[in-house]
């Protein structure tokens, strides 16, 4: 009796459900951590100007706030089953390509180009909204038909019917109709048993980057300046210039924790796309390194559950949010080091942002949703 017992025991051990506590902990120390670094980068400039009522903390407390936000919708996706999602597939993509077309006719204006759309005080980015859109659409449409992506037609099919709203998301927001494309390639490099179609995707890839870039001028002169420098107009090159005087001020270890210089009005949008120019400056490049190496770990958690998930779609869902922080973490170091054009892109759970924060952390939860349906003994 006492063997059959601890025999039960044992199967009902093993029929635990999983839950990664590592990658829960990862984010919310890179959260705790970008709140310093958010707070520490736009004091200064909140502190010594009427527009945000010499309010040292007001980036502070928007970005507490946009994290209470997110963190009930990552509760929220954690506790809904992720199959749930596979039923809203269609409705997500067609959701994602009619808010992207509205912001074209009805958008308000920032920084030039018209990203937002308001319902009376609230505000958001389509574009942002495109990004999970396209994730759970994708992952729901490649668990179809995993079989028929042997042939190069069938590729070519899925990206045709991305081609909308990609073209939709480029006509004001390139940056991110590039990461749209990336998590795009990623799911189907995963799902696609045939490596070599994509050398075709990459040529195709690379000649619509080349008509979007041509077809706005201004996206030419952001290349122009990259390529020239020294050559540039002044107002195009002072942001990457001044990013890098941060950055390569900062040496090994940094002046310290609150001891930038370079924040204090000289890089544009600190607490935004630049903020790795303020933690290089105030950390050094130790610093650096650790901020890349906590996001490898983050990268690397959502590997394990994606290797573990019980089915496709599960896998493909975590593929996709793995690709979308992965991506927009390289284009944001590559931007403010000068190795990509200049271009906006922030650095996820640590520029102050809206709706990509709470896009972010709905991601995460659904991450984390994939993780509960793990079982324990299938962990690898």
């Amino acid at each position: 009796m006492a063997e059959k017992k601890r025999e039960v025991n044992k199967r009902k051990e093993k029929a635990i459900s999983y839950f990664d506590y590592n990658l829960l902990f990862l984010v919310i120390f890179l959260v705790c951590f970008g709140l310093v670094m958010l707070y520490s980068s736009s004091s200064y400039i909140c502190a010594n100007s009427a527009k945000y009522n010499y309010d040292a903390a007001h980036y502070l407390k928007l970005q507490l706030r946009n994290y209470i936000i997110g963190a009930f919708g990552m509760v929220f996706f954690i506790a809904v089953p992720y199959k749930t999602w596979k039923k809203f597939g269609w409705l997500a993509y067609f959701v994602s390509f009619i808010l992207c077309v509205l912001v074209i006719f009805i958008g308000s204006e920032s920084h030039g180009q018209a990203r937002w759309i308001y319902i009376g005080p609230i505000g958001f980015q389509p574009s942002e909204v495109a990004k999970v859109g396209v994730i759970v659409f994708l992952a729901m449409l490649l668990e179809r038909i995993p079989k028929q992506l042997k042939s190069i037609k069938s590729l070519a099919k899925v990206f045709a019917m991305l081609l909308p709203i990609i073209g939709a998301v480029a006509y004001n927001n390139l940056s991110t109709a590039i990461i749209i494309m990336g998590i795009a390639v990623c799911m189907l490099f995963v799902a696609s048993p045939k490596y070599s179609h994509f050398v075709v995707v990459g040529i195709v890839g690379i000649i619509f980057a080349v008509i979007f870039i041509a077809a706005a001028g201004y996206r030419v002169g952001r290349i122009e300046a990259w390529l020239h420098p020294e050559t540039a107009d002044p107002g195009d090159v002072y942001q990457t210039l001044q990013g890098l005087y941060a950055i390569g001020s900062g040496g090994l270890f940094g002046k310290g924790l609150g001891e930038s210089l370079q924040k204090m009005g000289n890089v544009p949008e600190s607490q935004n796309d630049m903020i790795f120019t303020i933690i290089c400056e105030e950390l050094g490049l130790f610093g650096a390194v650790c901020v890349i190496l906590l996001f490898m770990l983050i990268i690397w958690r959502m590997m394990v559950i994606s290797n573990n998930a019980p089915d496709l779609f599960g896998s493909l869902l975590v593929v996709g949010v793995m690709s979308h922080i992965a991506i927009q973490v390289i284009l944001n170091i590559a931007v403010v080091t000068n190795s990509i054009p200049n271009t906006g892109v922030i650095l996820p759970f640590i520029s102050y942002g809206g709706t990509s924060i709470l896009i972010l952390m709905c991601e995460i939860g659904l991450v984390l949703g994939v993780s509960r349906s793990i079982r324990l003994e299938s962990i690898k």
